[in-house]
């Protein structure tokens, strides 16, 4: 591959142009990887090269990730000066060793959630980013629905009075039989949570950034229905496959959300309910087109439609009304506004590491309540 000098000049203009160069390494090659490949070709940029387990695997990925170079290796892919930021695709034990290779190489990072297996990691590889002034955010999608960002504007707004009752889940049931086997369910390559920390940190997220509260402390029970996995000669498995989490917020929200992987007929059903004290609103991933607007005197569904929508939220309706938005469309959202906060302008909403961080910090505290039978404080 040919290589180009970049000068000092060139730098400060990646930095502070509002349309900066957006050329992609992506680490990994599989399901999440081919979305994040499909994103930055939709954002305008483009994918340098791809970087897999082997380079052969790579090799076999490349008609599928929009790119035409396998890396040899992660070295490779850091050393080159026609990448500017690098997406992280991997298991999760790899998150924190790739992302601060990455942030030493001067790249921009977009990790995979969760940001890592620990509270601690996700700390050291925040910092990480933070000291060496680069982009580093974090792929909670959900955000990205123009009727979530609807129902942030109208909890904002003061439109259902004041918020006291928060509930919900996320279910899904592709872990449903226990021949059912992936590598998250592992907790030396996924880490000691498995449904809340692949999932359940969605929703929590979610939560967090609709109401702008936090989450303080929860008390949480973990099931592993389960308990053996794979063909032949099944594995025992450690990580859960539902969580059950009661949680109350800095402003004296109380809820409760239900995670599960294995709920049958549930492919990716995410829902959040939010009441208060004049209405309430529930949002539904699996028909994310509406908001439901509840009252006491009536009920009423809102549709996306960019011409009524706050700004707020019709910034991220791109088509219009009844052609029907979806996941790769959150991403796609994700990925262009990871480029302009490259180009020095900060979109309102970016899911950051600051955030995978976050989410860490609840994970910790679900499996310490749920290890110890009590109400764990939440770390801020």
């Amino acid at each position: 591959m040919s290589r180009t000098q970049i000068t000092e000049d060139d730098v400060a203009r990646l930095r502070t142009s509002p349309t900066p160069t957006y050329r992609a390494a992506i680490v990994g090659t599989g399901f999440m990887g081919r979305v994040h490949a499909q994103a930055v070709h939709t954002a305008g940029g483009r994918v340098v090269g791809i970087v897999g387990s082997s380079v052969d695997q790579a090799k076999t990925a490349l008609p599928e990730m929009y790119s035409d170079l396998a890396f040899s290796s992660l070295n490779e892919a850091l050393e080159s000066q026609h990448v500017d930021v690098v997406h992280v695709c991997t298991p999760n034990h790899l998150h924190e060793s790739v992302v601060l290779a990455a942030v030493d190489a001067g790249k921009h990072v977009v990790c995979e959630k969760p940001l890592s297996t620990s509270a601690e990691s996700a700390a050291l590889m925040t910092a990480a980013a933070r000291d060496a002034q680069r982009v580093a955010t974090v792929p909670f999608v959900y955000r990205f629905h123009p009727m979530v960002r609807e129902a942030r504007e109208r909890v904002r707004a003061g439109d259902i009075g004041t918020v006291f009752l928060a509930h919900g889940g996320y279910l899904q049931d592709w872990l449903l039989r226990p021949s059912d086997d992936n590598w998250r369910v592992d907790p030396s390559l996924g880490g000691p949570t498995r449904a809340f920390g692949d999932i359940g940190s969605h929703w929590c997220d979610l939560l967090e950034f609709v109401t702008g509260d936090r989450i303080v402390q929860v008390s949480a029970q973990l099931s592993t229905v389960n308990e053996h996995r794979g063909d032949g000669a099944p594995r025992l498995v450690s990580t859960e496959d539902i969580v059950v989490v009661q949680f109350t917020t800095a402003a004296g929200v109380i809820g409760s959300v239900v995670i599960s992987q294995v709920s049958a007929g549930r492919k990716n059903r995410l829902v959040l309910e939010i009441s208060g004290s004049t209405s309430s609103l529930a949002f539904d991933q699996e028909n994310a087109e509406f908001l439901w607007r509840g009252g006491r005197a009536s009920s009423s569904v809102l549709v996306r439609d960019p011409e009524t929508l706050t700004p707020a939220a019709a910034r991220y309706a791109r088509i219009p009304s009844g052609h029907p938005q979806g996941y790769q469309d959150c991403f796609n959202s994700f990925v262009s506004d990871t480029r302009s906060a490259m180009g020095g302008s900060w979109p309102d909403g970016l899911p950051t590491f600051d955030d995978g961080l976050r989410a860490a910090k609840i994970a910790d505290a679900v499996v310490a309540s749920a290890r110890e039978h009590t109400w764990v404080e939440v770390g801020m």
